[in-house]
């Protein structure tokens, strides 16, 4: 090991034996002829089998890493690597490990903070990559990412990829499972880090070794964390949503039931749509202020306002909002026993009372959650 290292191969490990030294001799093999300084550290999480002493056989440096997950033995080697790069890919065998050199050759001539290797602009041996991950879920996870943060990408799930190290510990990676890396790809974006792809592949692993990915589990992580970085979508659509429904609700309410050619519109059903899609967004904008607690992104002036409102007038807020909801209750008995008990038809009204009172609620409430998160994590914003 020399201190002029300028490349860390980084397996994480988990039980690997029986893929590993092929693995390490194949990167092994692409990176001797480039004449590349490299070191390969292998992240080992904590396996029960020969993982470690092949491992160190093959002359790797061995780093425990207690955190269980995927993200957890990658941070844990990275933090290890001497190198200025640091690459990585699973050690099961499945990654084309041969085109190592062209990945760090790629990162070094387009000064790139990360380049990655492709698997969807390669070559996937038949069987190597379930058709579900193929053609629905990695294509559905990619345009998203690309979609909302600006991103290129073309395979935002390939675990083989080489980023520098100095990049990597500004992006205050968090994650330990295996939405690390979305995560990685979405600090990446967001810091405007340079990112490039080469063409590679996926093989078939050996037939009998249990995978560690959960399909449905995963994907719905990587999903969460890709909208957790995001809340601005859902404070505009929510604030959208909330606006448009509640302004077709006080119109209906001036109104009352219209007939526009051939169409009956404002009745009982458009209203009680409309206070649905209204509640719908407000739930929205609520869960996108939640989200503004975990990041630096910007807001609009009346998130932030909300966000920070003093906590005595939240108090009087939801004072406020309980007091009318025991009003209107009270009001609406009041008038049933003015009628003798009978059946009332105060459904219109009700429903546009409703709706508004409803929305009150609903971000009143939302945000004495927001509160209460806040000084749980004694986040400021």
């Amino acid at each position: 090991m020399t201190p002029d290292c300028l490349l860390t191969f980084v397996f994480p490990c988990l039980n690997e034996e029986q893929t590993l030294g092929a693995c390490i001799q194949a990167v092994r093999a692409s990176l001797d002829p480039s004449g590349i300084l490299y070191e390969i550290v292998v992240a080992e999480n904590g396996s029960t089998d020969r993982s470690r002493e092949i491992a160190a056989d093959h002359g790797c440096r061995v780093v425990p890493v207690a955190a269980r997950g995927y993200g957890a033995a990658l941070k844990g080697g990275i933090d290890a690597a001497h190198g200025v790069y640091v690459m990585f890919a699973d050690s099961d065998s499945t990654y084309l490990y041969e085109d190592a050199a062209a990945l760090y050759q790629a990162a070094v001539k387009h000064d790139a903070g990360m380049a990655i290797a492709s698997r969807m602009i390669g070559v996937i041996h038949p069987g190597a990559m379930p058709l579900l991950h193929r053609y629905i879920g990695t294509p559905f996870l990619t345009r998203l990412i690309n979609l909302l943060f600006s991103g290129r990408l073309t395979d935002c799930n390939s675990g083989f990829r080489c980023i520098r190290k100095a990049d990597f510990q500004g992006w205050n990676v968090r994650s330990n499972g295996m939405e690390f890396a979305s995560e990685l790809l979405i600090k990446a974006l967001k810091a405007g880090t340079k990112t490039v792809e080469i063409p590679s592949g996926l093989r078939c692993g050996p037939p009998n070794r249990v995978a560690h990915l959960r399909t449905w589990r995963d994907g719905m992580r990587h999903l969460l964390f890709i909208l957790s970085e995001k809340p601005s979508l859902f404070e505009k659509a929510g604030l959208v949503l909330t606006g448009l429904a509640s302004l077709m609700q006080l119109v209906a309410r001036i109104t009352g039931p219209l007939e526009v050619g051939p169409f009956h519109i404002f009745d009982l059903h458009s209203q009680a749509l409309l206070l649905l899609a209204g509640i719908l967004g407000a739930q929205l904008y609520v869960f996108g202020c939640s989200l503004f607690l975990q990041t630096a992104d910007k807001q609009l002036s009346l998130t932030r306002k909300l966000i920070n409102m003093d906590e005595g007038n939240l108090f009087f807020l939801l004072l406020s909002v309980m007091v009318a909801c025991l009003a209107l209750g009270g009001n609406l008995i009041f008038i049933w026993m003015r009628s003798g008990f009978a059946g009332l038809h105060l459904a219109n009204s009700l429903l546009a009372s409703v709706h508004f009172l409803g929305l009150a609620a609903t971000l009143s409430i939302g945000l004495l959650a927001v509160h209460t998160l806040k000084k749980s994590t004694r986040t400021g914003v």
